[in-house]
């Protein structure tokens, strides 16, 4: 079976050529797997800028014609060399399972044949034929794991002479990883954005990259649950600031405190354990949040959660009965909560 693990593909890029003529990059990941499918391309010799011999096709484009990808795979470059056919957006279209089986068997001479997938699950028609095959490579694609995220950082702002801060990458982490391409991008918008400095600092990150207003709610949030009043302050400067209404970090608040209550009661009632109770109710929870949120479920008994669910539900009606007095009503009572939870 050839199918690449997560920690083999820095080393099968680095090596010189490949001796797999048909090669399968899938997964969720889309923007990883467009550029892993361009370093595999590169990886194959054929000079990419030559139109007479690279083939790019939409897998669609063989639904009609079953017999297209073996004439163009068995096709021979009109200025002689390697060819490479490659072909995106594939699935588990029968057509191209049929196809692409038919080629895995036959000498594939000079050619080289790649194909861009999304998520396939395990057993599917197309992964299942190319991990089997003889001569035939599947590359998966997954969203960057933290070691990744931090390669991506330290490469792109390396290469463009920059040093990161600690604060800048723990919160640079928070942004990224979702999408290699998307990833990539955002880290040169941002290396552009600090040309010229040495040193990228929290505040460039969130200038040039954040949501400011999304993320200093979030942060507002995390510091009223762990008792931390320095960082709730400048969270609460940054939301008045942005001109963003102060009522998203009570109302985030009450929702926090509605989860704490269903979990607790697990604990209070049923005997659970912290741990058991955030794996039952917490599941949407962010994994970067849940030292905070389990920090919270040990020091809050339900008591106290529904006492300050109601005080905080008081605090957004006198919001709305004096609006000229928001941020100060606001910051009084988010204030409180955060004493109680240091």
């Amino acid at each position: 079976m050839a199918q690449l693990k997560s920690h083999e593909y820095a080393s099968f890029i680095r090596r010189e050529g490949t001796p797999y003529r048909i090669i399968l990059v899938y997964g969720p990941d889309r923007g990883l797997v467009s550029e892993r499918a361009a370093q595999v391309a590169a990886k194959t010799g054929v000079d990419l800028k030559d139109d007479f011999a690279v083939l790019k096709l939409e897998s669609s484009d063989l639904s009609g014609d079953p017999g297209r990808l073996a004439d163009e795979f068995g096709a021979i470059s009109l200025f002689g060399g390697d060819r490479l056919v490659w072909i995106k957006n594939a699935g588990n279209e029968k057509g191209l399972i049929d196809s692409l089986s038919a080629l895995a068997e036959t000498d594939p001479g000079s050619s080289h044949l790649l194909v861009e997938a999304g998520d396939l699950k395990k057993g599917s028609g197309l992964r299942k034929l190319i991990e089997n095959g003889r001569s035939t490579l599947a590359i998966p694609c997954y969203s960057d794991d933290a070691s990744g995220v931090q390669s991506l950082i330290d490469e792109e702002l390396g290469g463009s002479g920059l040093v990161i801060e600690g604060d800048a990458r723990r919160r640079l982490t928070q942004l990224l990883g979702g999408d290699r391409l998307a990833s990539r991008n955002e880290l040169k918008k941002l290396a552009l954005y600090c040309h010229g400095t040495r040193t990228v600092t929290e505040e460039n990150v969130i200038d040039a990259m954040g949501d400011v207003a999304a993320l200093s709610v979030d942060d507002a949030i995390d510091a009223v649950f762990s008792g931390d009043t320095v960082r709730l302050e400048s969270a609460l400067e940054r939301i008045l600031s942005s001109k963003t209404s102060v009522f998203l970090v009570l109302r985030g608040c009450i929702v926090q405190f509605e989860q704490l209550d269903a979990m607790r009661a697990l604990i209070e009632h049923h005997n659970k354990q912290p741990a058991q109770a955030l794996a039952e109710k917490g599941r949407g929870i962010h994994f970067k949040r849940k030292p905070v949120v389990e920090r919270a479920l040990r020091h809050w008994p339900i008591k106290a959660i529904n006492r300050e669910m109601r005080r905080l539900y008081d605090a957004v009606l006198e919001t709305r009965r004096r609006p000229h007095l928001e941020s100060a009503i606001a910051r009084q009572a988010l204030l409180r909560t955060c004493l109680l939870s240091r």
